[in-house]
C-alpha cells in the first residue's frame, strides 16, 4: 500500500511529503523518490516541530483516520489568515441536490445554478462537485463567470444568462452558450458568427412570460420564428421562461398562466426549426410546488444550498454553509457608556462587550444594528450592540462566559441565514451573495 502511495505521488509530481504514524514512518524509505520527505510518530509530534518548518503559497491536503486528529493540524494553519471565514459542506450540496433529484420524473435534466460566485459559496468548487455528480448543465450570470469555470477544468454545458456583446469572444472560444432574450443580442450575436464564419452554435432562447425582466414577448414569437428560420447558424438547446411566483400558493394560477405561454411558444419555434430542444421554466421552487412544469429540465438555485419555499421541504434539507468569526477583544463596559458610531446604543447596566472580527464589508448586514441581530457565542446568542462597523461588530456577552479567540457562529445550522434575512428585511439569496470575497471559503467533504 505505502509503495503505491509513494507511486501516485511520485506520478503527481508531489513536492513536499509528511508522514504521519508509526507504520508510515517504518516505510519512509519507500518515500526517497520525492523531493522533501518528513516522518513524525505522531500528530503532537508534527505540531511541536510547526515553527520550525514553513508553508508558503503551497496546497496543502491532510488525508487520515480521524484517530490522528488532523484537524488540530488544520487549526493550526489556519490561524495565520484572516479568522472570519466560510465553511462550506460539500455533503450537504450533495445530500440536497439528491433529495431535489428523486422528485424529479424520469428523463428530466437538471441545470445547477453557479452564478454570483455561486450563491456565494464560490463558483469552480461547487461547480466541480455538480459536475462530479453527473449534473446536465451549469447555468451562470455572464461569460466571464463561464470562462473561469472552463479555465478551472469545468467541461459540462453552461448558459451564460446576461449575455453582452463583450464577451462574444469568450462564448466562442470557451464554449458557452449564450441566452438571446432581445432582437438587439439576437441579430448581433448572429452578425457575430457570421464574420467569424462559425456554421452553428448553440444558444438559449428567453421567452417573456409574466416576469418582466428578460425575454421576448408574445408578440414576438411570430418576428422571431422567422428570423430563425432565415438564420440556421442558431442551434437551439432550449427554450425557456421563468416563474415569478413559483413558491406562493394564490399565484398559482398566474404560475400556470406563465407555463402555457411558455409552451404556445416552444410548439411554434419547434415547428418552425424542425426539430427538437429543451424546454424549462421550474426554479427551485417549483420543482416541488408545480410537478407538473419539471417539463425537459429544472433549474436548481438556492436548494442547493438547503432552503426552499415549502416548509415540508425544507425541513429535509441541510444547511451548507457556516460564517464563522472570532473575538478580537473583551471589554468591561460601565452602566451608561455609550457604545459604536453615533453613540446609538448605551449599556444599560455593566456589561461585557466582545469585539468580533466582522463587518458590513465582510457582508454582514448593517440593518442588524443596535440589538437587531445576534450572533452565537459558545453556543449561546449575543446581541448586536451600537451600529456594525466596516470590520468589526460589537456584541454583549454580559451573560456569557467567553475569552478573547474564541469562535463565533455567524449564521449556520443553529442560527439559520433565513433568520438573519427575515431580520433584516431581505432574502437569503441576499445574505449568501453578499458575503464578500475577502471572506476566505473553507470546503470539507467526507
Amino acid at each position: 500500500l505505502y509503495q503505491q502511495i509513494a507511486g501516485m505521488l511520485e506520478q503527481k509530481k508531489i513536492y513536499r511529503f509528511i508522514g504521519i504514524g508509526t507504520d508510515l514512518s517504518a516505510h519512509r524509505s519507500l518515500f526517497s523518490v520525492l523531493p522533501v520527505c518528513q516522518f513524525y510518530a505522531s500528530t503532537p509530534d508534527f505540531i511541536a516541530d510547526m515553527p520550525s518548518l514553513v508553508f508558503q503559497e503551497e496546497s496543502i491536503l491532510l488525508k487520515g483516520a480521524r484517530v490522528f486528529r488532523f484537524e488540530n493540524i488544520s487549526k493550526k494553519l489556519e490561524q495565520k489568515i484572516h479568522q472570519t471565514y466560510l465553511e462550506i459542506n460539500l455533503n450537504a450540496i450533495r445530500h440536497n441536490i439528491n433529495v431535489y433529484q428523486r422528485h424529479l420524473h424520469k428523463g428530466v435534466k437538471l441545470m445547477g445554478m453557479v452564478k454570483a460566485f455561486g450563491y456565494g459559496s464560490g463558483s469552480y468548487e461547487i461547480a466541480g462537485l455538480l459536475q462530479h455528480m453527473g449534473i446536465d448543465y451549469l447555468g451562470v450570470a455572464y461569460a466571464d463567470e463561464g470562462v473561469e469555470l472552463r479555465k478551472a477544468g469545468i467541461h459540462i454545458p453552461i448558459m451564460v444568462m446576461n449575455t453582452e456583446e463583450a464577451g462574444f469572444d469568450h462564448i466562442i472560444k470557451y464554449n458557452l452558450a449564450p441566452e438571446l432574450y432581445s432582437f438587439n443580442i439576437l441579430r448581433s450575436f448572429t452578425q457575430y458568427l457570421a464574420e467569424k464564419s462559425i456554421a452553428s452554435h448553440p444558444v438559449h432562447l428567453k421567452i417573456e412570460t409574466g416576469m418582466h425582466r428578460l425575454g421576448f414577448e408574445q408578440n414576438d414569437i411570430g418576428p422571431l420564428c422567422t428570423f430563425l428560420q432565415q438564420h440556421p447558424a442558431l442551434k437551439i438547446t432550449s427554450v425557456f421562461s421563468h416563474l415569478s411566483a413559483a413558491g406562493e400558493a394564490q399565484h398559482d394560477g398566474f404560475t400556470q398562466d406563465q407555463a402555457d405561454l411558455l409552451l404556445t411558444a416552444t410548439s411554434a419555434i419547434e415547428q418552425t426549426v424542425g426539430y427538437g430542444f429543451l424546454t424549462h421554466i421550474a426554479n427551485t421552487s417549483g420543482i416541488f410546488r408545480h410537478p407538473n412544469l419539471q417539463l425537459d429540465m429544472v433549474r436548481l438555485g438556492i436548494g442547493m444550498y438547503g432552503v426552499d419555499s415549502e416548509p415540508a421541504i425544507n425541513a429535509m434539507l441541510q444547511n451548507v454553509t457556516t460564517l464563522k468569526t472570532s473575538i478580537s477583544q473583551i471589554k468591561k463596559v460601565p452602566k451608561g457608556a455609550s457604545i459604536g458610531y453615533g453613540r446609538s446604543a448605551f449599556a444599560e447596566r455593566d456589561s461585557t462587550i466582545a469585539t468580533v472580527r466582522i463587518g458590513y464589508a465582510d457582508g454582514y448586514p448593517r440593518l442588524l444594528s443596535n440589538g437587531k441581530g445576534y450572533m452565537l457565542v459558545n453556543g449561546k446568542p449575543a446581541k448586536v450592540i451600537g451600529k456594525i462597523c466596516m470590520d468589526m461588530t460589537m456584541l454583549d456577552i454580559t451573560d456569557i462566559n467567553a475569552s478573547e479567540e474564541d469562535e463565533v457562529i455567524v449564521f449556520g445550522e443553529a442560527l439559520q441565514a433565513s433568520l438573519l434575512a427575515k431580520w433584516a428585511d431581505t432574502i437569503p439569496y441576499e445574505i449568501f451573495t453578499n458575503i464578500s470575497q475577502r471572506v476566505r471559503r473553507v470546503y470539507f467533504e467526507e
